[in-house]
């Protein structure tokens, strides 16, 4: 790094910018201009401190060691900046933005619920989620909290296991009227499945049908669980569902939830600085609460309906 050159703070904070969209596309549409200006700005930026910020990967760019120093330095700036608007009256420690990831399901079932709660209490307090499915990131990306499914394999971070979630198959009522009710496992395999897109898969864990049932054949696959839901639903094929979203529809159906079943844990990952901060300290907590509250609706011990097998 050249020692006369300075970083300019809009640089840094168009970097802020990238490391919490993952892309450059969609961080020059947040910030207001067009995806040129955001790659011109990291290059600057990279040139002034003298090495690479972000590094390309599956899921997006990732910040290197570098960019996560770089990234600091810019969240301290913009909360400085947003200091600035606040009342000097307001003392509750717990306010300003925290940004986290998540799955969808539980993103819209379990954070959305416990962060409404905590907001009722600390009305400063800010979280904007980013739905992913995905593993934790090895460095970090703008991100305070990462909720993932499986084990995460990841370094200097403070992890918890927030519980597990059950899966089951499920049709609709219409579908089985059409095709039949299956009373076999093999039966149900000999139907299209409703689940992620394989090629794309990022979590070891999510690969449940291949191992499960390699014979099915895809009806329709999507990255977002909502879509699998709403697919199975409208009749596309048999879902491999979270009980705790499919058994929300009366109009779906279990199937053979004896025989065919599997359980997967929710992790949080938390980075040891954010944790320092009380707004992250708060919603971590929140969320260990939240999954906790919902063990049993998770666990897939709700009230769903299950097709018979006479």
């Amino acid at each position: 790094m050249d020692a006369s050159k300075k970083p300019r703070s809009d640089d840094l904070l168009v970097l802020l910018a990238v490391a919490r969209a993952g892309r450059y596309a969609r961080a020059a549409e947040q910030l207001g201009v067009d995806h040129t200006t955001v790659s011109r700005r990291i290059d600057a930026l990279e040139e002034t401190l003298g090495g690479r910020l972000l590094t390309q990967a599956s899921g997006g760019w990732e910040l290197t060691p570098l960019g996560s120093r770089a990234v600091d330095v810019a969240g301290r700036i913009e909360a400085a900046v947003a200091a600035l608007t606040r009342p000097e009256a307001e003392a509750d420690p717990i306010d300003g933005v925290v940004r986290m990831s998540a799955t969808d399901g539980f993103s819209a079932y379990i954070a959305a619920p416990a962060i409404a709660a905590l907001r009722r209490e600390h009305p400063g307090l800010s979280v904007e989620i980013l739905t992913v499915t995905r593993r934790a990131l090895q460095h970090r990306s703008g991100l305070d909290i990462e909720i993932v499914v499986g084990r995460p394999e990841t370094r200097r971070a403070h992890t918890v296991e927030l519980g597990s979630y059950a899966l089951g198959m499920y049709a609709s009522h219409d579908y089985l009227e059409r095709n039949g009710t299956p009373t076999t496992p093999d039966q149900v395999f000999a139907h299209p499945l409703v689940y992620f897109i394989d090629s794309i898969l990022q979590v070891d864990d999510l690969d449940l049908p291949r191992r499960l049932a390699p014979q099915m054949r895809d009806a329709l696959t999507s990255t977002n669980v909502f879509v699998h839901v709403e697919a199975t639903r409208a009749g596309a094929g048999i879902g491999l569902l979270p009980c705790f979203m499919a058994d929300r529809h009366d109009d779906l159906v279990r199937l053979l939830p004896d025989q065919l079943h599997a359980t997967l844990p929710y992790w949080m990952v938390v980075h040891p600085d954010s944790l320092r901060h009380p707004a992250v300290a708060a919603v971590a907590h929140a969320l260990r609460e939240g999954a906790r509250d919902a063990a049993d609706i998770l666990a897939g011990r709700s009230a769903g309906r299950q097709a018979s097998a006479t």
